[in-house]
């Protein structure tokens, strides 16, 4: 089983409820296969809004520091040993419960993140994605499934860690 960490950056705009709603509304499918076990929502401040909307799917609503990495603040609510981080409006594609269930029940343990495929990348993006393919992922982004414990001990990794390509893809809503 996995948490589900959902970032929303700017809960104070009015339409950040509508991107949360459509990520949890994505995690429903996960929970009934059995796959995502809790969820927790990171936000730098406390809207009602967000507050009604984590109540009412049982979500944890955790309110992050100023300056503070959403990651860090997430897994310390977080209850499962793998965290799948997310920004509000991700989407995990159709399969993406077949492939984290496989990739979790076969990972090693030395083997510490996992990344989902990002829509629409720009060649910026990808020369990142290929260059961090050789020297490793310093912190964790929205699409990586990453180990409880790395996320614990800090906003970066201590040493960088080579990222699995994982088939299953975020869309935006």
């Amino acid at each position: 089983m996995i948490s589900a960490l959902i970032h929303v950056a700017r809960p104070a705009d009015p339409d950040a409820i509508d991107p949360l709603a459509d990520t949890l509304g994505a995690l429903v499918a996960g929970v009934a296969a059995g796959l995502v076990g809790d969820a927790v929502i990171v936000a730098p401040s406390h809207v009602a809004a967000i507050h009604t909307v984590a109540e009412a799917t049982g979500a944890k609503l955790v309110l992050r520091q100023h300056g503070a990495s959403p990651w860090s603040a997430g897994a310390k609510a977080a209850r499962r040993d793998w965290i799948l981080c997310l920004d509000a409006g991700d989407i995990p594609a159709e399969g993406w419960i077949r492939i984290l269930d496989r990739f979790i029940g076969t990972a090693r343990p030395d083997m510490a993140l996992a990344r989902l495929r990002r829509p629409h990348a720009g060649l910026p993006t990808r020369l990142v994605a290929r260059s961090e393919g050789v020297i490793g992922v310093g912190a964790p982004r929205a699409g990586d499934l990453v180990r409880r414990e790395r996320l614990l001990a800090g906003p970066r990794f201590g040493n960088r860690l080579k990222p699995r390509s994982l088939g299953a893809r975020l869309e935006r809503s």
